[in-house]
């Protein structure tokens, strides 16, 4: 991998967190190699791209507005229309200027509202809004359908289209028209844009000597944080560990690993990548095994993603770690960013990933054992009733 290729994973991933929105879960980046000359499309494309030409000549001899457009545009048009044919929101092009915008992003201050944000049946929808963060304090839930963002409709967005029109400058407002099941009409939120500072654990020990840790992103310094907090609960004499992923939209595939090396066997698959090809890799554990016998449950909801499934389903799998709470959002592919010759970029899907025992992540997510929803009264009246239940149930646990 080259110094450029090393430097793009945290340049996009700091740029998108000053906006106030986490999108750098699920990136890997390999040794790229330049790929053949193109001399005959049908050698990669079976059709018969004599149509595309033909559309071109139409648009260009009969569209009254023809003169301005440019013919760069057309081109970064049908290569954007091509990402937009594979139905998957994670793949997608950015032309010169987006990309250039991503690198610019991080050197300046930008405001959004605290949320990662992405696609669930076809619908941009809220993933999870961050603890304390403009979103959250106003309201917005996982799982929140985002209709209209200030006086644009949604319908035909991309996840990164949204994302622009989402961050801004902080202390500017924008407006999001959302809706949630059960409820009988959409509702306007006005939300102000703030520089998002992202929080990544919390823990304390509860009643009964029970260490309740609640991480919200898998982030760099996880591993250190979640070491840290392991430690001081088991020095405290903890029984048992209730591990909060809820509204955790996921980050770096390594850490995941690195997190599950806590509870399973060196040598334990913690997850399978599959490739294009049909070719697996096996991701183990390498860690110090110290709470491979300390009974924990989980819980997670629909801001659950990324990496957050892929410990919570290997928690599962190898250990059958019971899930409480809500089903998980379904985010299991891995991206991989390709840097075009004019400075241009593709971010393209190019593996899934899979639960130890073989159980696809992507668009399924991870139905909970125990199923306890959160209403919004329990919300008004500050319940957690997934946490009551976590409870409860780590306590039965201890007791056999």
């Amino acid at each position: 991998m080259n110094q450029k290729e090393n430097k793009i994973l945290p340049r996009i991933a700091a740029a998108l967190v000053a906006a106030g929105l986490i999108f750098y879960g699920g990136f890997q980046y390999g040794q790229k190699t330049q790929p053949p000359a193109v001399t005959d499309t049908n050698e990669f494309l079976n059709a018969d791209f004599s149509l595309f030409w033909d559309a071109v000549k139409v648009i260009k001899n009969r569209y009254v507005g023809i003169k301005n457009v440019k013919d760069q545009d057309i081109l970064y048009g049908a290569i954007k229309g091509i990402t937009g044919s594979l139905d998957d929101p994670y793949s997608s092009f950015f032309n010169p200027g987006d990309a250039k915008k991503f690198e610019q992003d991080i050197q300046g201050s930008f405001g959004g509202i605290g949320a990662e944000i992405g696609m669930r049946d076809n619908q941009l929808s809220i993933v999870a809004p961050l603890k304390n963060s403009p979103s959250e304090k106003i309201g917005l839930k996982a799982s929140d359908k985002i209709l209209k963002i200030n006086d644009t409709y949604t319908l035909d967005l991309t996840v990164d289209e949204a994302v622009k029109l989402i961050r801004g400058e902080p202390d500017t407002a924008v407006t999001l028209l959302i809706f949630r099941d059960g409820w009988k009409e959409a509702k306007e939120f006005k939300i102000i844009r703030k520089v998002i500072t992202i929080p990544t654990l919390d823990w304390e020990m509860k009643p009964g000597n029970i260490a309740y840790i609640h991480l919200y992103n898998f982030n760099a310094n996880a591993p250190t944080l979640f070491y840290q907090a392991t430690l001081g609960a088991l020095l405290q004499g903890a029984k048992g560990v209730i591990l909060d992923l809820r509204n955790n939209p996921g980050g770096f595939l390594e850490v995941s690993v690195n997190l599950g090396g806590w509870f399973f066997k060196r040598g334990d698959v913690v997850l399978i990548e599959r490739f294009k090809s049909g070719n697996e890799r096996e991701h183990r554990a390498d860690g110090n095994a110290a709470l491979l016998k300390v009974p924990t449950v989980l819980l997670v909801n629909g801001g659950s993603a990324s990496a957050s499934e892929i410990l919570a389903g290997a928690l599962r799998d190898n250990r059958g770690i019971v899930l409480i709470g809500e089903k998980t959002f379904g985010k299991g592919t891995v991206q991989e960013i390709e840097s075009l010759k004019d400075g241009s970029t593709l971010k393209i899907s190019i593996a899934e990933w899979l639960t130890p025992k073989g159980h696809e992540i992507n668009k399924k997510g991870l139905a909970p054992d125990i199923e306890v929803k959160i209403s919004d009264d329990d919300i008004e009246k500050k319940r957690d009733p997934q946490l009551d239940k976590a409870m409860e149930t780590i306590k039965a646990i201890i007791q056999k």
